[in-house]
């Protein structure tokens, strides 16, 4: 097994063009991160909270999809559920660790408790030795977050990686600012592809929004699916084929999308910068 998440080969490329919007009759399938891509990032990920027009928003946006709308996240699918009430939701928590689908069936990777306490003390004796770093348990992953203490990024992912090779079963997944020792074998893209397999992805266009390192193999399984792969912010490199500034720019981009499933037009939303003008991207189902 190796210590880390495998690499995947990105190549250097022109500044990417915004996403387009679907026609009336697109039958997409819309698969959204959440922190940094819907949600601006916090010192204590439990403290953000999404904001009454963004909620009515995704809404809206699962009903004229027929449900095909998931959240794919690395938070655990019951901090999904209490931020966006998405409890009867599709929706991959976990970076794919758990995953539900649509009909309500739920597929989780199973921990023993003795593995769990094992790699939270080990996470919590590295975090020790780092000023700064905050320690997220996620009982079947643990998370080592530097946004209080940036700087201490390299020498953290260092002594991350050396310790992998005491901790069969798990890999090291590098994030914005953050580093999560979780076990082996799933992935973003891979939670993608499972929910595609099934009602009522099944035979849809998948659209993906993410912003860090974690959704490029979303980007990787979206783009084999001749699907719109779109980076929220500026991250150099990416699979992506597509961008937004950031997540208020998500937010107007798939209120134009609800927009245009609905009335085949359109919203005339204020686009944030970074965003292009009123009908500047070409439709495509």
């Amino acid at each position: 097994m190796s210590p880390a998440t495998p690499a995947i080969a990105i190549a250097p490329r022109d500044p990417l063009p915004p996403p387009p919007l679907p026609d009336a009759t697109a039958r997409w399938a819309i698969f959204l991160d959440v922190d940094g891509t819907l949600l601006d990032f916090a010192d204590d990920p439990l403290a953000v909270q999404p904001d009454a027009p963004l909620l009515a928003l995704l809404h809206a946006l699962r009903q004229v999809l027929d449900g095909a709308l998931a959240l794919v996240s690395g938070r655990e699918l019951a901090d999904l559920d209490r931020l966006f009430a998405s409890s009867h939701w599709a929706a991959a928590g976990l970076h794919g660790l758990q995953l539900r689908h649509a009909d309500g069936s739920c597929r989780h990777f199973t921990v023993a408790a003795a593995a769990q306490a094992h790699i939270r003390d080990v996470a919590r004796t590295l975090a020790a030795r780092f000023d700064g770093v905050q320690v997220e348990d996620k009982h079947a992953a643990v998370a080592l977050h530097c946004r209080r203490a940036p700087a201490q990024l390299p020498a953290l992912h260092e002594a991350a990686i050396a310790l992998m090779a005491q901790l069969p079963g798990y890999e090291l997944q590098p994030g914005n600012l953050v580093l999560e020792l979780k076990p082996s074998g799933m992935d973003k893209g891979r939670a993608v592809l499972e929910l595609l397999r099934r009602a009522p992805f099944a035979g849809r266009r998948p659209v993906y929004l993410g912003d860090d390192l974690t959704d490029e193999h979303a980007f990787a399984s979206v783009n084999a699916r001749h699907g719109l792969s779109v980076r929220i912010g500026a991250r150099e490199p990416s699979l992506a084929a597509f961008t937004l500034a950031g997540p208020v720019a998500a937010e107007a981009w798939l209120t134009r999308v609800l927009d245009a499933l609905t009335h085949g037009a359109s919203t005339h939303v204020r686009i944030p910068e970074g965003d292009p003008p009123e009908g500047d991207p070409a439709r495509q189902p």
